[in-house]
């Protein structure tokens, strides 16, 4: 049977769905990653686009981005332990990029070491040099136009 994919684009303001992509990015980088909570939670929740995506109706992956004057920064992807390699990630991407098309600005993105190659496939490429977030090392990224 096929996996019945759901991807919801939210403002932070909804609130019930808003709890949901908490919830996930909570497990991923504040328990599996160790990040500060007071880092990965931000000022910049309410002006950020939220991505949910639901498998069989489960929570288990999200993004968001945000606008940084005239390039877009994408950030907070994360993705379940369980649904990891599955595909999952890619397609959540690939529906951000999808919508992030009509801006025509530049898209980038910090991407930690593991998730690199991951990246690359979808058409980033390392600019610059590696640098430390939240004691986690990272390349920038940027979208190869």
């Amino acid at each position: 049977m096929e996996d019945t994919l759901k991807i919801h684009r939210i403002k932070s303001s909804e609130l019930v769905l808003f709890e949901k992509i908490v919830a996930i990015r909570k497990k991923v980088f504040v328990d599996e990653q160790d990040v500060n909570p007071e880092e990965e939670f931000d000022e910049f929740e309410d002006e950020s686009t939220h991505y949910l995506l639901l498998v069989n109706g489960q929570p288990i992956a999200t993004a968001r981005w945000r606008f940084i004057g005239k390039k877009i920064k994408c950030e907070r992807f994360a993705l379940l332990s369980n649904y990891r390699n599955l595909g999952f990630g890619s397609k959540l991407l690939q529906k951000v990029l999808v919508d992030l098309k009509e801006f025509n600005f530049e898209v980038y993105l910090h991407a930690q070491l593991k998730a690199i190659p991951f990246y690359e496939r979808q058409g980033f490429i390392k600019v610059g040099a590696q640098f430390e977030e939240c004691d986690i090392l990272h390349y920038k990224m940027v979208l190869s136009t």
